[in-house]
């Protein structure tokens, strides 16, 4: 025999009340995703964006100046001595073009740096060729592993990476809140170490992504994932059900967009080129790049990054240990209506929850 469920005006206000504070956290992420991804995207224009002009004579400086005073602070333009001195600075990273003129000029490029920013320079220096009547010649000094022609891949992996990571800690924290928080700290070891194995799987193997240094992206896909599991761990001990838009603000909102793996902060607004100086995903990116493409170069500073935040993620889970044994002692002495099976059905509906919540993800 069925037992009718009770409804009423109360039972329907408290469904309503309900609901409405389940649909706060799809409204914030709409919001928050608006304002980040247009924010960072909708409208990329160069400023700052370092090109060199090779040569030293009067033709050489007139020509930098020129375009350094028209561009109205988007280009930086320099010149330098000669055409190996200029490939040495886009293979380091310290350029992103230099333009040797003459009766056939040439562009260098190095697309693996940013192929975004390759084709902004190659605008710019398309203009100046044809005003000279001659056509220009594009030579890339550090092109992309041919599983990559558009240099972007890497992005998409930071993403596969990040979903992977963040996804598990709505489970690690959710389902396993019940769990001592030294065997979550395990499970999201773990899981960073599969979901890296993943992820070098797509870059290798599977789409060729890049087409050698594997074991190095291995490291960097390992730290980078290690590290927003246990950030995302400690976190959920302080925000709990809010855990699901906290990881969503830092590894999704602010990472993707600082990352420079679509543009790279010279075409971006300033605030999102501040956070690629420190930020993980930016990390991550610039790592890949220097280790597979630009032998190693500034990649110590990237690892540094990766290194840090997987040291935040420790602290926060040793700070959360502490909290949940504080957390512990004030409960030893438990209200006697919260019944063992009262207390269980609680925190399973709570876990429950935040699955839901991250579902919207």
């Amino acid at each position: 025999m069925e037992v009718p469920v009770t409804t009423g005006p109360n039972t329907d206000r408290a469904a309503l009340r309900h609901v409405l504070g389940h649909l706060l956290t799809p409204l914030l992420m709409c919001v928050g995703m608006g304002l980040a991804y247009l924010g960072a995207f909708h409208a990329p224009e160069p400023h700052d964006l370092r090109v060199d002009v090779v040569g030293s004579g009067p033709t050489a400086q007139v020509l930098a100046q020129t375009l350094h005073d028209k561009g109205a602070g988007a280009l930086d333009v320099r010149t330098v001595a000669d055409r190996d001195t200029a490939i040495t600075a886009l293979r380091e990273q310290d350029s992103y073009g230099a333009y040797v003129p003459g009766a056939k000029p040439e562009l260098l490029v190095a697309s693996a740096s940013s192929d975004t920013s390759a084709m902004a320079v190659e605008k710019v220096f398309t203009k100046v060729a044809a005003a000279q009547d001659a056509p220009l010649k594009v030579t890339d000094v550090a092109p992309v592993a041919s599983g990559d022609p558009t240099g972007q891949g890497v992005f998409f992996l930071l993403v596969a990476l990040s979903i992977g990571a963040y996804a598990s800690v709505a489970v690690v924290g959710g389902a396993g809140a019940v769990l001592p928080l030294r065997i979550r700290a395990l499970l999201a070891a773990g899981m960073s170490l599969v979901v890296s194995l993943i992820g070098t799987l797509f870059a290798g193997p599977l789409f060729h992504l890049v087409d050698q240094g594997l074991g190095g992206v291995w490291a960097l896909s390992w730290l980078y994932a290690a590290g927003i599991l246990l950030v995302g761990v400690g976190l959920h001990t302080f925000l709990r059900r809010w855990t699901t838009l906290g990881v969503m603000v830092l590894f999704v909102m602010l990472n993707f967009t600082s990352s420079g793996g679509i543009y790279r902060p010279e075409l971006q607004p300033g605030f999102f080129g501040a956070l690629h100086a420190f930020w993980n995903g930016a990390g991550f990116v610039e790592g890949v790049r220097a280790h597979v493409y630009f032998d190693g170069h500034a990649l110590g500073g990237h690892v540094l990054v990766l290194a840090l935040w997987l040291l935040a993620g420790i602290a926060l889970v040793a700070a959360a240990g502490l909290t949940e044994a504080r957390r512990k002692t004030a409960n030893l002495r438990p209200d006697p209506a919260a019944t063992p099976t009262a207390t269980e059905k609680a925190a399973e509906k709570a876990a429950e929850e935040e699955i839901e919540e991250a579902v919207a993800v």
